[in-house]
């Protein structure tokens, strides 16, 4: 068996990006860069907009074992507009180089890459 060593390697955040709209787009799955951050390393939040106007934050962190993840924005679910758009101009003030992905998916059937933790 081989040990990992060192983090997972990683995509730039802009091909990541990309790759995203792109799987939306063949599942059609309407989906918009509301935000476009550093092309290489920015951070990046999925706003997943389901039923009854609620959202679904994610935001993509590295975990200890240097992997990725993902983590829940705002609570321990979805969470209204109004505190979505509350979370995000936060964060957009902390952070200029953040990604913003929309997603507007009611029937969720888009999910991220990497597993969801709390």
């Amino acid at each position: 068996m081989i040990d990992k060593i060192g983090p997972e390697p990683r995509l730039a955040t802009r091909v990541w990006v990309q790759a995203q709209v792109r799987l939306c787009d063949l599942n059609f799955i309407p989906v918009v860069v509301t935000q476009r951050g550093d092309p290489d390393a920015g951070s990046v939040i999925v706003r997943l907009v389901r039923e009854n106007g609620r959202c679904l934050l994610l935001r993509r962190h590295t975990s200890l074992d240097g992997g990725s993840v993902w983590g829940v924005v705002g609570g321990e679910g979805a969470i209204d507009e109004q505190d979505a758009n509350d979370h995000i101009e936060r964060e957009r003030a902390r952070d200029p180089d953040i990604w913003l992905l929309e997603v507007d998916d009611p029937k969720e059937r888009y999910w991220p890459d990497q597993p969801i933790v709390d």
